[in-house]
């Protein structure tokens, strides 16, 4: 890292010849300039103002990912911000909202075509992307497949240096068009998977009772978070030389240590609480992520509310598969509602089970009716390997209800 400044770091110099206010006949000496810190706060308190943030350590890095997209020509990296909910009204709109009036010359993606994306973004002051409704993009395969040129800019943005390749002009040929800038995203259910490991990943929820927060009206409420947004520019375009030599400790290595670099030398710019700040959220929110492949995706997610569906319905040995999609539709607290058009589907169902080598199979049921169900035991592998609950063993295998020919969700 670089050696600090002689003035505070993030402290804009004060001019050594400010004159004194020594009798009340001479002019009072100029107020000194905020601090980077004190600009920090200011904007935490903006965004903690109209949305109800998961967690501190969320709120802490919403607030220097906004920082930082005012310093974007000094980084390597451009971390995305993957704002994402299990269902509707859990605040994400709402962040994006006031991430867009702070954010540096930000670029609204929605109803873009990524051509018209890459002629957006320059090598030398690229603009911040963002993306509401993201789930609508990825969130089925249909629309991922339809979008793999979005979902590819947004993972070569990360990184400088990735330009596309389109071939345009009147003679056909190739040209590159850079990617880098960095992006924010606002959905429903996770991003797919090579964008969120590429992101700060904020993970909203629905206020409880009780919990209130201030409404946002655009035509009064934008101009204190412009003047953030020019203050935060003032403040750190003198730093770009400063921070792009700065090489920070972090508590994370690899691709989340490309992530968060920015960041973390903000909040170092900064000084005062940010550099603490800054790398607690960075441990505590990495740590968290590194956990949903095993505890917190949706394939773990599922088999977590399967068990619940059972322990609902008294443990049968055998649950029909409607039975089953009803639970979990049903659910407001759960992804699945929204899963889909129309919610989690059998078809949809059996890719979820697929890498545990569960699907349903035509079954018995005690009043003598035959349907498509899952027995019980056939969860008890993936329950104790995946989502075992605190202080149990695995069950013991039971005995399975009659299964008929023929399998298929």
């Amino acid at each position: 890292m670089s050696p600090p400044p002689a003035h505070i770091p993030g402290q804009l110099a004060i001019p050594a010849t400010a004159p004194a206010a020594d009798s009340p006949g001479d002019a009072p000496s100029p107020a000194p300039l905020p601090t980077g810190a004190q600009i920090l706060a200011d904007l935490r308190a903006q965004i903690k103002r109209y949305v109800v943030m998961p967690s501190e350590e969320a709120l802490t890095a919403v607030t220097l990912w906004v920082a930082a997209t005012h310093l974007q020509p000094a980084w390597q990296h451009a971390p995305r911000l993957a704002v994402v909910g299990p269902a509707k009204r859990c605040g994400k709109s709402r962040l994006l909202d006031v991430v867009t009036e702070t954010v540096h010359n930000h670029l609204i993606t929605v109803n873009a075509s990524p051509a018209a994306i890459f002629r957006s973004i320059t090598d030398e002051d690229p603009p911040t992307l963002l993306v509401d409704e993201a789930d609508t993009l990825f969130g089925t395969a249909k629309a991922a497949e339809k979008n793999e040129d979005l979902r590819g800019l947004l993972n070569a943005g990360h990184q400088r240096n990735r330009p596309t390749l389109r071939v345009s002009g009147p003679e056909h040929k190739p040209q590159a068009f850079p990617t880098f800038a960095m992006a924010a995203l606002a959905g429903i259910g996770d991003l797919p998977d090579t964008i969120m490991d590429r992101s700060v990943v904020i993970r909203m929820r629905r206020r409880r009772p009780g919990e209130t927060v201030a409404a946002f009206r655009t035509g009064r409420d934008t101009p204190a978070l412009h003047a953030i947004r020019a203050r935060l520019a003032a403040w750190l375009r003198p730093l770009y030389a400063q921070a792009m030599d700065m090489e920070p400790a972090l508590p994370v290595e690899d691709r989340a240590a490309d992530t968060w670099e920015p960041l973390v030398i903000i909040a170092d710019l900064a000084g005062g609480e940010w550099p603490a700040l800054a790398r607690t959220a960075c441990s505590t929110m990495t740590d968290y992520e590194a956990g949903q492949d095993e505890e917190g995706g949706l394939r773990t997610r599922i088999l977590v509310d399967i068990r619940r569906a059972f322990a609902a319905e008294a443990e049968p040995a055998v649950l029909r598969t409607s039975r089953l999609l009803e639970y979990l539709n049903a659910d407001k607290e759960a992804p699945w509602a929204e899963y889909g058009a129309n919610g989690l589907t059998p078809r949809g169902l059996q890719l979820l089970l697929k890498d545990y080598g569960i699907s349903s199979a035509n079954r018995r049921f005690p009043d003598g009716t035959q349907a498509k169900g899952f027995a019980r035991n056939q969860f008890l592998d993936a329950w104790a390997r995946y989502c075992p609950e605190p202080g149990t063993r695995a069950e013991p295998a039971q005995t399975v209800a009659e299964t008929l020919p023929g399998t298929g969700a």
